[in-house]
């Protein structure tokens, strides 16, 4: 169906509907990779979000508690409140920074390097699975565009 904005901008239109359909696509697929993920991660007795930050600590080791958040797209009040399940959980401990005082790290236990180095590879093997649809040489292509696209996304992003 024309519109009139379609009559008067075919090429604006066109691109729109493109955008619309990358959005669609991106959303669905997205959402069947993270049902594999959590399928993975519920196993273990763990949510995304808990999985997500024991993961950060296991491969990069002491963060923040503040800056935990913005590395897995949380806010700060939930990262607490993962922490604190963590930590009874026996994976996760707090520690003061030794030059800051008001500076808490989360720091990943014994028991936490244990239980992900038992699951991790699992994790990563249901992942794969759930992208095989793609060669190899198109999961390096779409994640060197899906990149591009989130980093101009985030810079056009005003708060």
């Amino acid at each position: 169906m024309q519109t009139p904005d379609s009559d008067r901008h075919p090429d604006r239109t066109s691109s729109r509907n493109d955008a619309l359909q990358l959005y669609i696509a991106l959303s669905r697929a997205g959402q069947w990779v993270h049902m594999h993920a959590d399928r993975d991660i519920r196993k273990h007795g763990l949510n995304r979000t808990e999985f997500g930050v024991l993961e950060l600590l296991y491969h990069k080791g002491p963060q923040p508690i503040q800056q935990i958040g913005g590395k897995v797209l949380m806010s700060s009040g939930n990262i607490t409140y993962v922490v604190d399940k963590l930590e009874q959980k026996g994976f996760v401990k707090r520690k003061a920074s030794t030059e800051d005082r008001r500076l808490i790290y989360a720091e990943i236990t014994d028991a936490g390097q244990q239980f992900m180095s038992l699951v991790f590879p699992g994790h990563a093997e249901a992942i794969s699975h759930a992208v095989s649809g793609l060669t190899p040489e198109e999961r390096r292509l779409a994640a060197d565009l899906l990149k591009k696209l989130g980093k101009q996304a985030q810079q056009l992003f005003k708060p």
